[in-house]
């Protein structure tokens, strides 16, 4: 087959069966259930959807200006405002291409402020292991507040919680024998991949030479409250859900992040707004606004990422230029 047209197909099918399925929960719902979610949603506090946007937007620039820490200590010090339009321009190609726009995001750098793209790239990695680590923090404080609930639910699905963690060691395990191999290999296309990696290392360890560490944990903190804070307003939008507690919240953003690292920007396999809406039906509220939750804020985000991903690509040569033309 084409490799162009299996790289097509592994961008479109995915977004497809996001929109089919959808489409079939929906077309499956019963007509006076589809009525309750379209009553749900249209009678959402409009005040609570806005502070959700706001906090999500502050977020953003948050993350903005955490990546000056990361690429200062490499010698670049790019502009806020780039490093802002770059982050944006990559959520927007999220929506395409799952992970595409961390790609896009060093690209970006390395255009408009003349960072290598393998250590732009490599601090982009460093951001999303300290994600990684922030997530599971708060999947473990999730679990603990939901503890009764979750392992309720592991023993009804007959889930071994040794079987996993034995599963994942072993794909550990497998990722270090493959390292070991690629170091040992005088294969060019190992060493051009070996090269690139050291690019990636050197952008990574800058997490570790950066002079303003605390800082860079005041914004990392600041980032994961803001999110979750943006999830947690909009209950208040939905008024048979302001009665969930925080310990549901965290469950529903928990699952809600996997939903939208996993797909293209929530539309996939495990769409954002059912996923979401899943949880909080599991934890005894009605499904029709458990979804409405979920479509409020997906929805909602999702907008302004475009609007504002899509004004930063239009707006990222021009401001750079007019920079340039002043120098």
């Amino acid at each position: 087959m084409n490799p162009k047209l299996i790289k097509f197909l592994k961008i479109i099918l995915p977004i497809l069966l996001g929109v089919f399925l959808i489409w079939y929960f929906l077309k499956s719902a019963t007509p006076a259930y589809r009525k309750e979610l379209l009553h749900s949603i249209t009678n959402a506090d409009p005040l609570w959807i806005f502070c959700s946007l706001t906090l999500g937007i502050v977020s953003h620039l948050s993350r903005a200006y955490r990546w000056k820490f990361l690429l200062n200590p490499l010698g670049y010090t790019p502009k806020l405002y780039n490093n802002f339009m770059a982050l944006m321009v990559g959520y927007l190609a999220n929506l395409g291409i799952p992970r595409s726009g961390e790609v896009l995001r060093g690209i970006t750098a390395s255009t408009y402020e003349k960072v290598p793209f393998e250590k732009a790239f490599g601090t982009i990695v460093s951001e999303r292991v300290i994600d990684l680590i922030m997530l599971i923090i708060i999947t473990a404080i999730a679990g603990i507040l939901q503890t009764e609930y979750l392992l309720g639910f592991l023993k009804e699905k007959n889930i071994n919680p040794l079987l996993t963690l034995g599963i994942i060691l072993a794909l550990i395990l497998i990722g270090f024998l493959g390292l070991q191999l690629l170091k040992k290999s005088s294969h060019t296309l190992i060493i051009k991949i070996r090269d690139f990696g050291m690019g990636l290392w050197e952008g990574m360890q800058s997490v570790f030479t950066m002079k303003q560490k605390w800082a860079f944990l005041f914004h990392t903190l600041l980032i994961w409250f803001l999110y979750i804070l943006m999830f947690h307003v909009v209950k208040f939008a939905v008024p048979d859900l302001r009665d969930a507690s925080i310990g549901v919240i965290l469950v529903a953003f928990v699952v809600g992040s996997f939903s939208m690292s996993t797909t293209n920007g929530g539309i996939g396999i495990l769409p954002f707004p059912i996923v979401v809406g899943a949880v909080f039906v599991f934890f005894g509220f009605e499904k029709s606004d458990g979804e409405a939750f979920g479509w409020i804020l997906w929805g909602s985000q999702t907008a302004i990422n475009i609007v504002i991903g899509a004004l930063s690509f239009l707006f990222l040569p021009i401001l750079n230029k007019t920079k340039k033309n002043i120098n």
